[in-house]
């Protein structure tokens, strides 16, 4: 009988256990090296990653420290190739969802894409999904910058874009996002207003929650098409301060997705909102190694004034058509001018080129506005309304709210204008950057640190359907004064039915003053821009 060797160590008492080599090689990779494997993982592996362990996850947070936006368009006809496409790149690269935003063209079923992006997103995360007239970003697969509207031809036509979608996904440490809808005006109890007063309120009420103030930071806004937004605006305008950004599209068709499920009975209803805000408020319980995410708002106007000043003498609303019928005096003059008379004027100064623009006027107004039981307090806005005609009684215009003895001035469509605004918002970006630029390099220092300088990081553009390249006659210019100055910063936007677009800032370049200090928050042939920068705690 062979003796054991009692020298060779038994496999199974001295061995180490596979599990155990395992977290001991892990283990031996040193703090950087973690980072930068974890660096370059796909979103859906990155959050896998940050839960193997408590180093893995400070190794996590530390490769997504600072705030990023990832975006991409597809303009693939197959909607649901399309869909994937933009996720896939989208998700490419470390994020963590805070919020995401979908804006789609014809061909694109909500009840697809929607619960397409819950599921990968998390229920948490707040969603806003959009039809637009266009899209505009980088292809998800070639990386090319375009501006797309949807042209509807022959769908055999090769020059024709019938559909796309742009996302963006946003990971903004430091804020707290989420959707507040706005519910059917129609379920509003007595008084009027009140059911915009309650969606005002819901907007302060979660930014008092989790920011310990009433005031976002800012709103983007999407206006259902058959609602009148003016007073939705005019409540807002009233109740937010002016360092409140609001930019969006108002007239789209949307679905949403609130990170708090109560705000989710609407759609369980199927009565859908009047309006949705995607509201950013700072996080009260925000980190000390968290820096500072701050908002600009640029606007590149697009219209005109022509003609004298107006003052309204006779008004008829037609409140079934959302339409008004007037009447109108020179400013100082008796005689009533009907709404032929009024044309001819217009057409005449234009040197008989009336029909080559489209017309609006510019109301004045001054109401008394109020939310809930604050006081009512007197506001002067600018409100444009599309000419439809006129005849020997009337000046045919679209929306209602105009009251006789309201003063208005005409605007007309000018692309020499807009090109003009467009070049004024370039040189103020360009401005804001080296105002940057300057903050971080004192005089005691001849080199800019990269990770502490002061950066942009994202950008949304909400361009006019009427503008793009049949306006200007040539390609990208809406995009050209982000492009210009943040050429390899992510962005993305949409062409819009009516844009939504106020701020309190030096980088409004309106191209006029003829509107004095009357604000407008709903404009017509115009583009706004909301840029997002980031500043590193060590630059507080």
């Amino acid at each position: 009988m062979e003796k054991k060797n009692r020298s060779s160590p038994s496999p199974s008492s001295h061995s180490t256990p596979p599990k155990e080599m395992e977290t001991k090689g892990f283990s031996l990779m040193n703090d950087d090296l973690l980072q930068n494997i974890v660096s370059r993982l796909p979103a859906t592996t990155f959050a896998s990653a940050a839960c193997v362990s408590k180093a893995w996850n400070v190794a996590c947070t530390r490769a997504l420290s600072r705030p990023k936006l990832s975006s991409a368009i597809s303009l693939n006809p197959s909607p649901l190739v399309a869909l994937q496409e933009v996720f896939d790149k989208v998700m490419s690269e470390p994020i963590r969802p805070h919020f995401a935003i979908a804006s789609v063209g014809p061909g694109f079923d909500f009840k697809v894409v929607l619960p397409f992006m819950v599921e990968k997103l998390g229920t948490r995360t707040p969603i806003i999904l959009s039809s637009v007239s266009g899209i505009i970003g980088r292809d998800a697969l070639t990386h090319e910058f375009k501006e797309v509207k949807w042209s509807y031809g022959d769908i055999d036509d090769d020059d024709v874009t019938n559909t796309g979608i742009v996302l963006t996904v946003g990971f903004v440490p430091g804020l707290k996002v989420d959707v507040i809808p706005l519910l059917p005006q129609k379920k509003a109890p007595p008084g009027p207003g009140s059911i915009i007063d309650k969606f005002v309120m819901d907007i302060k009420s979660y930014t008092s929650s989790v920011s310990g103030c009433m005031s976002p930071l800012a709103i983007i806004m999407i206006g259902d098409a058959d609602i009148d937004q003016k007073p939705i605006m005019e409540k807002l305008d009233y109740a937010m301060p002016l360092e409140t950004i609001i930019v969006g599209d108002e007239r789209g068709q949307f679905d949403y997705r609130s990170g708090n499920e109560s705000r989710n009975i609407g759609n369980n209803l199927k009565c859908y909102p009047d309006a949705v805000a995607l509201v950013f408020a700072r996080d009260r319980d925000k980190a000390c190694d968290v820096g500072d995410i701050e908002l600009h708002f640029a606007l590149s106007n697009g219209v005109s004034a022509i003609g004298p000043r107006l003052k309204a003498a006779s008004v008829r609303m037609k409140d079934s058509e959302s339409a008004t019928w007037l009447t109108a005096r020179r400013d100082g003059q008796q005689e009533i001018l009907d709404g032929q008379r009024l044309l001819d004027d217009i057409n005449n100064e234009m040197e008989n080129h009336l029909e080559c623009v489209d017309l609006y006027i510019g109301v004045n107004r001054r109401r008394n506005c109020s939310v809930g039981s604050d006081k009512p307090r007197s506001m002067t806005s600018l409100a444009l309304h599309g000419v439809v005609g006129g005849d020997e009684e009337y000046l045919y215009v679209d929306g209602v709210g105009i009251r006789t003895g309201d003063y208005f001035q005409f605007y007309h469509s000018d692309p020499k204008t807009a090109l003009h605004s467009c070049r004024d918002v370039s040189s103020t970006l360009r401005n804001l950057k080296l105002g940057w630029d300057s903050k971080s390099c004192p005089s005691t220092r001849a080199v800019v640190n990269a990770i502490d300088k002061k950066e942009a990081f994202g950008g949304f553009i909400f361009s006019c359907v009427g503008r793009g390249e049949s306006f200007f006659g040539q390609l990208n210019v809406d995009s050209s004064p982000f492009l210009e100055n943040f050429p390899e910063v992510p962005l993305a936007g949409i062409f819009c039915g009516g844009e939504i677009g106020r701020g309190y800032t030096s980088l409004t370049a309106h191209g006029g003053k003829e509107e004095g200090s009357a604000r407008s928050l709903l404009h017509v042939y115009s583009t706004g821009y909301l840029v997002m920068s980031y500043t590193p705690p060590s630059e507080h």
